[in-house]
């Protein structure tokens, strides 16, 4: 079978649509170093906050972290220490939300606090993209397909890949949606709580936020513990990126025949290092980068999935133009700055859904005219 997602795509059907995973490939390797370059300057900020350390610091300490457990033990090393570090994150923030709370007089006395500051709890806010619930729908809409965007992760869905068996794909979505849902409702809650204590958020940080409260509202000890669950959270995601991104050079690029060990754990290494270096060079938001990525990843990769999935068998040269018109549509919104009205991968994901369709339905009348041909002439002899 295939390790890459990049292989998966482009080999779906046994066809051999070798200029197709180069581009995957390629587009990987761009923006799954973004993102991981994106959890590095997180793990910096972290440090920052709560040492006083350069920026630069957190970053090299994470980087080192990840490039050594990935070169031992690659992808298994990657999935247990995900295991491992999802239960930390787990009760870091946990612990954060009820400190939170208490400290504040507890829920009821939170509800009045945040009803103080104007605009807090409004349904729909005065900044949606069209004002009361056309916007709220546009919103939901708009995020709706940012969880679509899942199936054009390369490092997610290899996580797929390596199920030992089909039928553990129930156990798998179970425990991915039992996780989920509780640390979902915790970040939630200590970010609704970071407002409140936070009160200058014009010239905050807010990605500084949780290092922040801790410091103001637990002893050493424990804030030693929301440290550990920040860089579980950063060193999560980005070892599975890197072993992403490694896949993409070995696999997806170089010549199939030079596959070797040594060399992809030498790749492994090489990628950490343009991580950080990207890191360490970058002026934008953890936020922005890591939604820059998530969206550019979905636009391509997304709507080729779908139609693979749903027995389509789009060739190499549609394929390409899907990735290519989505990737470009999702990057001009950004570039336009309309992704804060809606956000990008929703046009970027249509485009390329829409190419592929119309590929599809100009095949299927090239198709019914041939055939309508045949039968012509059949009779006609």
């Amino acid at each position: 079978g295939e390790v890459s997602y990049a292989g998966v795509l482009s080999h779906w059907y046994g066809g051999n649509h070798d200029k197709l995973q180069r581009l995957i490939g390629i587009i990987s390797l761009i923006f799954l170093m973004a993102y991981a370059g994106a959890q590095l300057i997180a793990g910096g900020k972290a440090l920052h906050v709560l040492f006083n350390w350069p920026l630069w610091a957190g970053a090299v300490i994470g980087a080192i972290m990840v490039a050594l457990y990935c070169f031992a033990g690659g992808i298994r090393a990657s999935i247990w220490t995900d295991a491992a570090q999802s239960g930390v994150m787990l009760i870091a923030m946990a612990l954060l939300l009820v400190v939170s709370v208490v400290a504040l007089g507890g829920v009821d006395s939170v509800i009045v606090s945040m009803g103080k500051v104007d605009g807090f709890l409004d349904w729909f806010p005065k900044d949606l993209a069209l004002p009361g619930v056309a916007g709220g729908v546009l919103f939901a809409v708009s995020w709706l397909f940012a969880g679509l965007s899942v199936i054009g992760q390369p490092h997610v869905m290899v996580r797929f890949m390596a199920l030992d068996d089909d039928n553990n794909m129930r156990k798998a979505r179970i425990w991915y949606y039992l996780w989920f849902s509780g640390f979902y409702c915790l970040a939630t809650g200590v970010g609704l709580l970071s407002r409140l204590y936070l009160v200058d958020t014009g010239s905050f940080d807010a990605e500084l936020a949780l290092p922040t409260m801790a410091l103001e509202l637990l002893p050493p000890i424990l804030v030693g513990l929301i440290l550990a669950g920040i860089f579980a959270a950063t060193m999560s995601t980005a070892d599975s990126l890197v072993l992403s991104c490694s896949a993409a050079v070995t696999h997806d690029l170089l010549p199939k025949n030079i596959e070797r060990p040594l060399l992809i754990k030498l790749t492994t290494i090489a990628i950490t290092g343009c991580a950080l270096l990207l890191a360490l060079t970058n002026n934008q938001s953890v936020f922005s980068l890591v939604i820059m990525s998530w969206s550019g990843l979905a636009s391509a990769f997304a709507p080729l999935l779908l139609a693979l999935c749903v027995g389509w068998k789009p060739g190499q040269g549609l394929s390409i133009a899907a990735a290519i018109l989505g990737l470009s549509v999702a990057l001009f919104w950004r570039y336009m700055g309309w992704h804060h009205a809606v956000y990008e991968g929703l046009p970027g994901i249509l485009t390329g859904a829409v190419v592929i369709a119309l590929g599809q339905v100009k095949f299927a009348r090239d198709l019914s005219s041939w055939f309508g041909g045949m039968v012509l002439r059949s009779r006609g002899r």
